[in-house]
């Protein structure tokens, strides 16, 4: 498992949470849902839609990004 950042945020496909818990004690899981969106006046910000569940849809970015790392 490696830290997710600008660098790895275009190729990653799955992500795993560093605190949050499911019920059976394993961590969070999200997979990618789109495109990562990324943007030439701000090289450093970057946003992947991701998808958690049937209905719970986000957003990982630079913000947030110190929370997951990436699976595989």
């Amino acid at each position: 498992m490696e830290a997710l950042n600008r660098r790895n945020c275009e190729t990653a496909k799955r992500f795993e949470h560093k605190a949050l818990k499911n019920n059976d004690q394993t961590p969070l899981r999200a997979r990618r849902n789109g495109k990562t969106k990324l943007w030439k006046r701000k090289p450093e910000n970057f946003s992947i839609p991701a998808k958690y569940g049937m209905y719970e849809y986000f957003y990982i970015n630079q913000s947030n990004c110190d929370d997951w790392v990436v699976v595989g």
